[in-house]
């Protein structure tokens, strides 16, 4: 059996997904709980975003969106190529000190179906740029996102 595995978020999952949402590792990046978990329940009825739980041993850990990249029109992934996926993610407590494995396993399983996947960390954001970095993911340049904040735009590629 393979030690990272990825199910569908189904909304008996928004409970724990809130609590992870709480955790100060995570609040300091995905601001404002309720309002996040709003997104989330929201779009488990957007057909271009598929979310899914990263399993440890069976057991969730963290969590992952992925969606075209240009579908929402984020300036800051204009020059990628229209297969591009982009994902969103974060750990639970369970997941602290395992990103860089488990986002290997998620890149390893969408590298499948997209030539090319991105990924925008804000640039303070340290811990999530050595797990990116430990799961294949390059790049370096800052760019402006939405609204306005700097991302940093970090890809791998098939």
């Amino acid at each position: 059996m393979d030690r990272f595995g990825f199910r569908s978020v189904t909304r008996a999952d928004l409970p724990m997904l809130a609590d992870w949402l709480r955790q100060p590792e995570v609040s300091r990046w995905w601001r404002g709980a309720e309002k996040e978990l709003a997104g989330i329940e929201e779009d488990l009825d957007e057909p271009a975003m598929r979310q899914w739980l990263a399993l440890m041993d069976g057991a969730p850990i963290a969590y992952a969106q992925f969606y075209p990249a240009h579908h929402w029109g984020a300036p800051h992934f204009a020059d990628l190529p229209a297969e591009a996926l982009a994902i969103d993610c974060f750990s639970g407590p369970g997941g602290f000190g395992h990103g860089g494995l488990w986002l290997r396993a998620l890149a390893d399983t969408l590298l499948a179906e997209a030539p090319i996947l991105v990924i925008d960390p804000e640039p303070d954001n340290l811990r999530a740029i050595r797990a990116y970095e430990k799961a294949g993911f390059r790049g370096e340049e800052l760019r402006p996102s939405e609204d306005g904040t700097l991302a940093r735009v970090m890809t791998r590629h098939r």
